[in-house]
């Protein structure tokens, strides 16, 4: 007889990175298995989770690798187990990502690059950060976070979230409700959408709300049926948008026919903005099985019913 009694199953895109840092935490009372009828425990990936649910008829709890779980929350899907996530990891890499972005495209970077191969020498007028405003929406984590480094950059920061409550960690100059989000659009330099999908966000950066923005930077690195992609270069050749970063998307991958490949004020990112690393996800997991074992509640549990 053994000494395990809880049986976890590792279902990711690196397995084996994965089942290494755990097996060297020697979880207490904790086998990984490769018998999906056994595993009362899963550590996966949304997408490849939600193909195989019934195979774990035991399951009482899914630590997602992922921040996302919209793959795990489509209709039809089994509902009666404990649904965790990864937060708080992702700021910084977000952070890189906006920042990185913005900075090149205002100091000219890669159209230096361009002359360098050509030997010209002609020096542009760039914009400093100082004094742009950004406009984030949502304040949780992440958007904390990029207002934090943001902030330090010297823009002015403004956020948008569902109660217009400014969060307790965040350099937010002003909150914004999300009813209020033309107001908070119409002032921004940049805007940066972190926010997750939900039926309330489905949708909402279009020409209704981005016909508010003068010649802004749009970064969406939180989900992609946030924005509606049809819209989007009506409205930059309108000049409401004047370059568009896009790490997500409606669907993913994107079709070798879309028109944003080829778009010169659209830039194209394969969902890289913020990559869950095997030991973070990991370090998140550890905690929350302490608290399993001990019968205490759970960090980052997602409300089926909201989606977050």
């Amino acid at each position: 007889m053994n000494n395990f009694t809880h049986q976890l199953y590792i279902l990711t895109e690196h397995n084996a990175c994965y089942r290494e840092a755990i097996e060297a935490l020697h979880l207490p009372e904790l086998a990984i298995t490769d018998d999906r009828s056994q595993a009362t425990l899963l550590l996966a990936a949304p997408p490849l989770a939600a193909q195989c649910l019934d195979e774990f008829p035991r399951l009482e709890w899914l630590q997602s690798a992922y921040a996302g779980v919209d793959a795990l929350i489509a209709p039809g899907l089994r509902q009666d187990y404990e649904l965790t996530n990864v937060k708080g990891i992702f700021g910084q890499q977000i952070a890189e990502y906006v920042l990185g972005y913005t900075i090149s495209h205002y100091r000219h970077f890669t159209r230096y690059q361009q002359q360098q191969h050509h030997l010209q020498w002609q020096p542009h007028q760039y914009q400093s950060l100082n004094g742009q405003v950004m406009t984030i929406l949502g304040t949780g984590s992440i958007g904390a976070h990029l207002a934090n480094v943001a902030t330090a950059f010297g823009f002015t920061v403004i956020g948008v979230n569902s109660s217009g409550i400014p969060p307790k960690h965040g350099a937010f100059s002003q909150t914004y409700h999300i009813n209020e989000l033309p107001a908070a659009l119409a002032q921004a330099n940049i805007v940066v959408n972190t926010l997750p999908n939900t039926p309330s966000t489905l949708g909402l950066l279009g020409k209704t709300t981005l016909s508010h923005c003068q010649q802004a930077l749009l970064f969406n690195v939180g989900r992609g049926k946030i924005l509606v992609e049809d819209e989007l270069i009506p409205l930059i050749e309108a000049g409401h948008i004047q370059h568009a970063f896009l790490d997500v998307f409606a669907n993913e991958p994107l079709s070798d026919t879309h028109p944003f490949w080829a778009h010169p004020a659209i830039t194209v990112t394969p969902h890289i903005a913020a990559l869950s690393f095997p030991q973070q996800v990991v370090d998140i997991f550890a905690a929350n099985y302490a608290l399993w074992r001990d019968g205490f509640q759970l960090n980052h549990r997602i409300d089926f019913s909201k989606g977050y």
